[in-house]
């Protein structure tokens, strides 16, 4: 993933389009340093992200996991949060969007809570 995630940001910047591109990548979920049995355990409640382009701070990290990589202790972000802020660098309003149905208030980021995280904005 390294290398073709390095070429598709080296490329996208030497056409000048990296400003105008915005470049996500998650996984399903977290692993843990430790394991149990035939590799290491998978966590949900503690996952790394990386946003890049598209007005993000290049060179930045932000939150992170208790010692052992289980759960997000400091500056959690949830997916909502991330889909919001995607959401707000397409220039689209999150909160804007709203479908009430079956009882509930739908957004594009679902009913939880959502907030931009505006820590990660250049």
């Amino acid at each position: 993933m390294d290398r073709g995630a390095s070429a598709l940001l080296t490329d996208l910047k030497r056409r000048g389009m990296l400003d105008d591109t915005l470049v996500i990548f998650g996984s399903e979920f977290g692993r843990t340093p430790m394991a149990q049995g035939n590799g290491r355990d998978h966590h949900l409640a503690g996952f790394t992200m990386w946003l890049a382009g598209g007005g993000v701070k290049p060179g930045f990290s932000y939150g992170q996991t208790d010692e052992f990589g289980y759960s997000a202790a400091v500056d959690k972000v949830s997916v909502h949060d991330i889909h919001a802020t995607a959401l707000h660098l397409l220039g689209i309003d999150h909160e804007r969007f709203t479908v009430k149905t079956q009882g509930l208030d739908l957004k594009l980021t679902g009913v939880e809570p959502a907030r931009v995280v505006k820590e990660v904005l250049t």
